[in-house]
């Protein structure tokens, strides 16, 4: 297995955050590249397409990481100089590199954007309970019956209402 500085990396979104080291505003990433990959989400909401390596705009456009401290605090200009670097060239989406955590953008005005949020958030499946080992739950939280809990679980998800 290869060692990357991408390991244990997320993939960024694009309701994920930008941060730039001379900017007082957080944009999300805006996907202009494609239409047609979604990170962990089935129903393919806009909010999850995966970003890549050419996808230089933010949401607001206009003036995206607000007041720009290597212009005396006037208003962001915004200007990529090139594409982002440190993109995960293992992974494409239409033959561009989909960017992690890790993932760098240099602004021509002076600039650098990083990732701050890659906006995927964890979600727990009724399957990720039932798969989990009681024993464990039990001794992490021995307040809680984990095993009851899994077998009230079953019975709600078993049970019909006809009314």
């Amino acid at each position: 297995m290869s060692n990357s500085e991408h390991n244990g990396k997320h993939f960024v979104i694009q309701k994920g955050k930008a941060i730039c080291d001379k900017g007082t505003r957080f944009p999300n990433f805006k996907v202009t590249t494609h239409q047609k990959h979604y990170w962990n989400d089935a129903d393919g909401k806009a909010d999850c397409l995966a970003v890549t390596e050419d996808d230089l705009q933010f949401n607001p456009l206009a003036v995206p990481f607000g007041s720009c401290s290597v212009k005396n605090g006037q208003p962001c200009s915004f200007s990529p100089l090139g594409k982002w670097t440190k993109a995960y060239d293992k992974v494409k989406v239409m033959g561009k590199s989909c960017l992690t955590e890790i993932s760098e953008l240099q602004c021509a005005i002076g600039g650098k954007i990083t990732v701050m949020n890659h906006g995927q958030t964890v979600e727990i499946s009724k399957q990720n309970l039932k798969n989990a080992d009681p024993f464990i739950m039990n001794e992490i939280n021995p307040f809680f019956d984990f095993s009851n809990f899994i077998d009230e679980l079953e019975e709600e998800e078993s049970s019909f209402d006809f009314e």
